[in-house]
């Protein structure tokens, strides 16, 4: 599925969504399709202050436009999941600057969620009981320097890396790259937590294990991971905390804020651990 299949939207957003720990629900918004000036004030309309302020500082209008979207995103996504209208939404970030849900209703203290956004697209992952981070990158745009992965990646993740034919390298980097943001995501922790000292391993292109270092205080088996292309041109990787029972479900949905939502076609690149 690609950006054009958003238009026509797919129907009216439903009043609520089931949502329990079993579940992740990712949320797509090609946001760069967002233009009528209708839209565009719907989507300020649930924005506090704050958020309006912010998005006036944004020199470029792709970037006012992103976090326009974004905010809009978050807000009416999670009003699909607790009984709250998408003004009263509350966040408040940890020591590191992740926000959080900071409402004292029963259904919106159980919800997690997490917020990655590229040029082009917006990626939010929600769940409940269970920490996640998501990240989202694009690739025809972000380049890789020399000597960049030798600056955050592992040693081993460097030494793979070099085996690669040079005009896989690019995309590799990314498969990398997507898992360690989204696992630093996951943690809360954000570059307090060095690159260098956790490790992806792909034992085939279908598999990813996750090794960390035993400074980092962490159980690589906490983790589960999922890696697919939500369009051409695009890498999204999500990282979720393992708890007890099945494997979690994942659903994919295209969205336009205020307007539509969908199920979105996607295809399972790499996920691990199997077990």
């Amino acid at each position: 599925m690609t950006p054009d299949s958003l238009s026509p939207p797919g129907g009216a957003p439903d009043a609520g969504l089931p949502l329990d720990a079993g579940q992740i629900d990712i949320w797509l918004v090609f946001y760069q399709h967002i233009a009528d000036p209708a839209l565009l004030a719907a989507l300020l309309a649930p924005l506090n202050e704050q958020e309006r302020a912010q998005q006036l500082r944004f020199h470029f209008a792709d970037d006012r436009l992103r976090y326009l979207a974004t905010r809009a995103l978050v807000r009416t996504v999670l009003s699909r999941y607790a009984p709250l209208a998408p003004a009263d939404w509350i966040f408040t970030p940890n020591a590191y600057g992740r926000p959080a849900i900071a409402n004292a209703h029963a259904q919106a203290r159980t919800l997690s969620f997490n917020l990655s956004h590229t040029r082009g697209l917006i990626a939010m992952a929600v769940t409940r009981e269970r920490v996640l981070g998501v990240d989202v990158e694009n690739l025809t745009t972000r380049q890789v320097s020399d000597g960049i992965a030798e600056h955050f990646f592992s040693p081993v993740e460097v030494a793979e890396l070099a085996t690669v034919p040079p005009e896989r390298r690019h995309d590799r980097f990314f498969e990398y790259w997507t898992f360690k943001e989204a696992y630093i995501k996951a943690r809360g922790m954000g570059l307090s937590i060095p690159l260098d000292r956790f490790s992806f391993h792909f034992p085939d292109e279908r598999q990813v294990r996750l090794s960390i270092e035993a400074d980092l205080g962490d159980d690589a088996e906490r983790w589960r991971f999922w890696q697919f292309r939500p369009a051409p041109g695009y890498l999204l990787a999500l990282c979720a905390e393992r708890l007890d029972g099945d494997l979690p479900r994942l659903n994919v949905r295209s969205a336009i804020p205020t307007v539509a939502d969908t199920p979105f076609a996607w295809t399972l690149l790499k996920a691990g651990p199997r077990s």
